[in-house]
Formats: structure tokens, sequence, C-alpha cells
């Protein structure tokens, strides 16, 4: 086997596998930031099957999220019972919001993936893998050049990448009983979900 194998079997179950490294490293993940630029990915072999290359123009950020439901806000006024629930129903998933607020960090960028870095009883974190499109070894790049395309523009917002395609539903639902997720939710009133 070779050694990002290895990796991915340790990554099935972190807190068992990982043990103190894994408590010692979300008592720091707790300390810092929502939104973090890190180095290097925790998840080497997660990272390189998502399409990450340590070259200038990529890099790597840690979102965090808040666990839990969504709540609207507080009603100052009267509100009818019939007018909306107080919880608030996102249809997307923890990382998709993830990404959303990696790329309002970082508005020069896009988002290419992201992938599952830990969680506790509070958050979730996300590593999210960025690109600046403006960088040339960026554009160069025959496996990143399409993103720099105008039909890329802000892709995490319309769904495009993974997570977003996922939540949509048409990352594995094909076919008999798909029909209503093309060309969108919207398009079909939302009655695919």
């Amino acid at each position: 086997m070779g050694a990002y194998k290895y990796m991915r079997e340790l990554w099935k179950q972190p807190r068992e596998n990982l043990g103190e490294v894994w408590r010692q490293r979300l008592q720091q993940w707790r300390t810092e930031g929502a939104t973090v630029r890190i180095d290097r990915p925790t998840r080497l072999d997660r990272a390189r099957s998502l399409g990450y290359k340590a070259k200038p123009g990529i890099f790597m950020v840690r979102q965090r999220v808040l666990r839990g439901g969504r709540m609207r806000a507080k009603v100052s006024g009267g509100r009818r019972p019939k007018h909306f629930r107080h919880k608030k129903i996102l249809g997307m998933s923890y990382q998709l919001v993830a990404e959303q607020r990696t790329i309002q960090k970082y508005v020069n960028c896009e988002v290419l993936n992201s992938y599952f870095a830990g969680k506790d009883g509070q958050y979730y974190w996300y590593e999210v893998i960025m690109l600046d499109k403006s960088h040339p070894a960026v554009a160069k790049d025959p496996h990143f050049a399409w993103i720099t395309t105008s039909s890329n523009n802000q892709r995490v917002f319309r769904g495009l990448t993974a997570a977003g395609k996922r939540s949509r539903g048409i990352l594995t639902h094909k076919g008999k009983g798909a029909e209503k997720l093309r060309p969108s939710l919207r398009a079909n009133l939302g009655r695919a979900k």
C-alpha cells in the first residue's frame, strides 16, 4: 500500500485512530478565527485527490462553521402563524456554507474544491482549496486554466462546485426519479426537494 492509502484508512475514524493528536488539533483550532489560511493541507491524500498542487497561486483555507440549525431573525412586530416558520431551511450542506464564507474573504480567488477536516460538539471545520485565477502559474497550467474563464466566475454561489452539485442533487442522481432536478430546482418550482 502507498502512503496515501494509509492516510485514507486513518481518516475513516480520526477520533479513534489519531487519538491525542486529534484532541490537541481541535483544541488549537477552537482558539483560532473562523477563516484561517494554512500553509499545507491537513489531509494530503484528500487534497491531492481533489486537485491540490503545491505551487504558486494555489493555497489552502480552513473554514469553521457553527453546527446546529439556522433560525430566522426575531420578528419585531406580529407574525401570522402561517407566514413562515422560525427555523430557516437552507437547502445547503455545511460544506457549501463553508465554501461560500471562504470566497467572501478571498474575493479575487475561486474555490476548486473542499473536504471535511474535523468536528466537535459545536463546530465543523472544512479545508478549502483556493485558486488565484489571475496568477500566471494557474493560468498556464492545463489542469487549472479552465477556472480562469468568465463562465466560472463566482462558481461557488451558482452551485458548480462538488458540494454545490451534491446539495442540488445533480452529482449522483440521474435518470428516472431525477426529472425535476434539471435544469434547476428553481425552474421546476422546487418540486425536487
